[in-house]
């Protein structure tokens, strides 16, 4: 295992932004993180022969997973249902029909301040393309980062944006993952977004919070509990397997804040594609205070077609989780269709 560089882990549209360094997090630039694929086979018992994609593809969308994340895999285990969400495999490397760069059609909503505004109410913000652990299935994983990050510039022209439209009433920081950032750049921009009269709510979402959960530290809920802005947290746990004792005081840690946390899993073949799988999930993370929100079926981006599971299968699996569940344990079934006013919720 290795201490992979943090200027090392970020994407490749990133890297040439030396900058970009000091805006990560403390406890981001310590994680140790694996990003080798010889590397996480050997750390996990793994046959160093099992395939990977290959060295050109890899570059593009490298392999990052921390430490932290890895211990909560199955030593051994090729098929281990976390191990399968960020292993390269050949599979990525096969050009799937129907699946492209832009899946959810953010480049056609993308302004130059980093911001996307695709439904009422709510804009979301670009706000880093760092996160902790690149997910093999991430429907930004070719997104330019490097020309579109609304923390350039010190979010000028995104709080511009903002600020000059009354109808949002929302804030969505997003990336990457806002919690690459460090405390101090974040609090500074709460603290422009609540001089914004027409801004009420403050939503955040976070993967890095999963797999790295001593990221929820002191400075994050010092200015997390401060703000008068109302604070929705977006965790993304896709198995139940995902949650241990750390990231169970981590979820208490952000309770305490006063934020509403909610969860989005996406549908993924082979890893959480059975009714036992979803209601386990639902069940766990309830008992930590957080309460299924959205199982997305799988944004169409190229490399990721070997995770697609179909929509007949999903509307069964959320009929099998209805029967045997309270309905606020129910995720909604979505799909973000590029240029709908909003989620398509499916019926089922």
């Amino acid at each position: 295992m290795t201490n992979a560089s943090p200027n090392l882990a970020m994407t490749s549209a990133a890297k040439s932004k030396p900058e970009a360094l000091f805006s990560l997090s403390p406890s981001w630039q310590r994680a140790a993180l694996i990003g080798r694929p010889g590397e996480l086979l050997l750390r996990l018992g793994l046959d160093p022969a099992l395939p990977a994609l290959d060295y050109e593809r890899l570059r593009h969308f490298p392999l990052r997973v921390p430490e932290a994340f890895v211990a909560r895999m199955h030593r051994g285990d090729p098929e281990d249902p976390l191990f399968l969400q960020v292993w390269p495999g050949m599979a990525e490397g096969i050009d799937t029909p129907g699946f492209s760069e832009d899946a959810v059609g953010d480049l056609a909503k993308l302004t130059s301040g980093g911001v996307i505004h695709k439904y009422k109410g709510r804009a979301l913000l670009i706000a880093t393309g760092a996160c902790a652990v690149n997910c093999r299935y991430c429907f930004r994983r070719h997104f330019p980062y490097g020309d579109s990050l609304a923390s350039r510039g010190n979010w000028q022209e995104a709080l511009e944006q903002v600020a000059a439209d009354p109808s949002i009433e929302e804030v969505i920081l997003s990336g990457g993952d806002p919690l690459s950032l460090n405390d101090d750049k974040l609090s500074a921009l709460v603290r422009e977004l609540e001089s914004i009269p027409h801004v009420r709510r403050l939503r955040l979402h976070t993967r890095t919070a999963v797999v790295l959960p001593e990221r929820v530290d002191a400075h994050l809920l010092d200015w997390l509990g401060r703000t008068r802005l109302q604070k929705v947290i977006v965790l993304h746990v896709n198995h139940p397997n995902e949650i241990d004792q750390a990231l169970e005081a981590a979820i208490t840690r952000l309770r305490g804040t006063g934020a509403t946390l909610l969860n989005q899993s996406v549908l993924l073949r082979k890893v959480n594609d059975s009714a036992d799988i979803l209601a386990t999930l639902s069940e766990r993370l309830f008992a930590c205070g957080v309460l299924p929100y959205y199982l997305h079926l799988l944004d169409r981006v190229q490399g990721a077609g070997h995770f697609e599971v179909n929509e007949n299968k999903a509307v069964k699996l959320m009929g099998e989780l209805a029967a045997r569940l309270p309905g606020y344990l129910v995720p909604r079934l979505a799909r973000e269709e590029p240029g709908a006013p909003a989620k398509t919720l499916l019926p089922w």
